[in-house]
């Protein structure tokens, strides 16, 4: 049966999102339940953005993937879009105290409002608009790195 580029990565997508879902929502329990993590929000909440962030990092996964050609290649590309996320997110660094050109990029970062949701999260109790900014970015980049991913996906035949 033919499938489509976009189908091919919506089933891994899925594959991956369900495991994503199991392994944020357990890191969260740990978290919370076992570490004694102090949080203001509500709990269900930070779940949401878990695993909101967990499926950003499996999108940003199978984005790279599509670009590579090899498993090895596809390994050697994920150093180049984690590492800068990390730097710059604002988990070293608040991000307002880095320089302009760096906080500028970290503004374009989805990782940068990934923390922010969770930060936000943690702190206050009430959803404010700065919340669901940052959810809908992060929702945003992933279902953009999934397009880009099957419009970069190369099709093979037999």
């Amino acid at each position: 049966m033919p499938i489509g580029k976009f189908d091919f990565l919506a089933g891994y997508a899925l594959a991956f999102g369900l495991v994503a879902i199991v392994q944020a929502s357990l890191a969260s329990w740990v978290a919370i339940g076992l570490l004694d993590l102090q949080v203001q929000g509500s709990i269900w909440l930070v779940v949401v953005v878990a695993v909101l962030d967990a499926i950003l990092g499996m999108a940003l996964g199978l984005l790279a993937s599509a670009f590579a050609r090899t498993e090895f290649q596809a390994v050697q590309f994920m150093p180049a879009i984690v590492f800068p996320q990390l730097l710059l997110c604002g988990l070293l660094i608040p991000r307002e105290r880095l320089d302009p050109v760096l906080e500028a990029t970290s503004n374009v970062l989805p990782l940068s409002y990934a923390v922010d949701a969770i930060k936000h999260v943690t702190r206050n109790t009430e959803i404010t608009g700065t919340l669901l900014r940052d959810l809908v970015v992060v929702a945003g980049c992933i279902l953009l790195a999934l397009v880009l991913g099957a419009a970069t996906l190369r099709r093979r035949s037999a």
